[in-house]
């Protein structure tokens, strides 16, 4: 499981905290449909995560906390980010520098046609984490603003 030192447990167990890696393994997720997807996941998590939404500013569970682990996606339980990574960005929103890998894509966003951002989604299963900005601070410049209703922290 990514670079979490906290995953120990056999493939074939359910972890408390998510799919186990042989059924996240086994998942198509491009077939899941909205009702599928409605059955996995909170109200706030399908309209972020499947319905491209936002959460409020200093409203979700992670714009503020502090503990080690890795952030994994909600949807597929993907590692995304790294606590090591996350800064305080002032925005309300959690925010990291750099993800882990290649595990998130990046895509235009034309959806307010006088602001185009960069929309950043998981690779796995293509779910609407947030955006990316050029304001972030050294190494990469970058600030991933993501929404928290879109992560699970998985604590060292």
């Amino acid at each position: 499981m990514g670079s979490s030192a906290s995953s120990h447990t056999p493939d074939n167990v359910q972890d408390i905290d998510g799919p186990s890696r042989t059924e996240a393994a086994a998942v198509n997720y491009a077939s899941l449909s909205n009702e599928e997807w409605k059955k996995r996941l909170t109200p706030e998590q399908f309209y972020v995560t499947r319905q491209k939404g936002t959460e409020r500013a200093f409203t979700g569970e992670y714009w503020n906390t502090k503990t080690p682990g890795t952030y994994h996606c909600i949807c597929c339980d993907t590692p995304l980010f790294e606590s090591s990574t996350k800064f305080e960005s002032g925005t309300g929103w959690p925010s990291y520098y750099q993800p882990v890998g290649k595990n998130v894509q990046l895509k235009s966003d034309w959806s307010i046609v006088f602001m185009p951002r960069t929309e950043v989604l998981c690779a796995t299963c293509g779910a609407h984490l947030g955006h990316v900005f050029d304001d972030g601070p050294p190494p990469t410049g970058k600030r991933y603003c993501i929404n928290s209703a879109s992560l699970r922290l998985k604590p060292e």
